[in-house]
């Protein structure tokens, strides 16, 4: 599929776990043989919807990017990660949190070490694979609704709807001895979940223009 086939297209894609956004990406512009760019990051760890812009669909970008997103996300209970993940170094406490409410409204955040954030024109989760570590930013993020649905004692489950930009493992971090084990993006915006694939194949990919529509206005 080259650029001039299409006006703009969007791959829904269902991301597995253990690649990174760019991985995808890449994979798309090897596939299609075109221009290609997400619309949102989700993290190497994390599931779900990751939207891949094609050709001359990618100048949508900016509009896109700052689309609200769901997810599901598990806390594990009674430990702590390096990374607020599974993939940090994880330590057990036994200390299972006394209230499992995440914080909703504004909320103040830190970006993580591991975040994809420029800092001095680099990306952080480089430096700290170098074992570097710097001031990172603080922003605020908007959690429009983070329902507990279940918790075992062990393992507490979420849905949660947010802004776009709000790291969800460092939410959940704010129970004390937690971490975020397990993360799946459900939604940006009105893309849902249920309409991706799992494969980067030309059969996966829709026409961009009426999603769009919904989603811009």
């Amino acid at each position: 599929m080259g650029q001039g086939d299409s006006p703009g297209a969007a791959l829904l894609y269902d991301k597995p776990a253990g690649i990174t956004s760019h991985d995808a990406v890449a994979m798309v512009r090897r596939e299609h043989r075109c221009k290609a760019g997400h619309a949102g990051t989700l993290d190497p760890f994390a599931t779900g919807l990751l939207l891949i812009l094609l050709g001359p669909a990618t100048r949508l970008q900016r509009f896109l990017v700052g689309l609200p997103k769901t997810y599901l996300a598990t806390a594990r209970l009674g430990w702590r990660s390096s990374t607020g993940d599974s993939d940090g170094e994880l330590t057990e406490t036994g200390a299972v949190p006394a209230a499992l409410e995440l914080p909703t409204g504004t909320v103040r955040q830190r970006v993580p070490m591991t975040s994809a954030v420029r800092v001095g024109g680099e990306r952080l989760y480089r430096k700290a694979h170098r074992g570097e570590t710097v001031e990172t930013p603080e922003r605020d993020v908007e959690v429009h609704r983070a329902e507990l649905l279940s918790s075992d004692g062990e393992f507490a489950h979420y849905e949660i709807e947010c802004s776009a930009g709000t790291y969800v493992r460092t939410l959940v971090e704010t129970l004390g001895d937690a971490y975020c084990s397990d993360l799946r993006r459900t939604a940006i915006g009105p893309f849902r979940v249920e309409d991706a694939g799992e494969e980067l194949a030309v059969d996966r990919v829709a026409a961009l223009v009426p999603a769009v529509a919904e989603a811009l206005r």
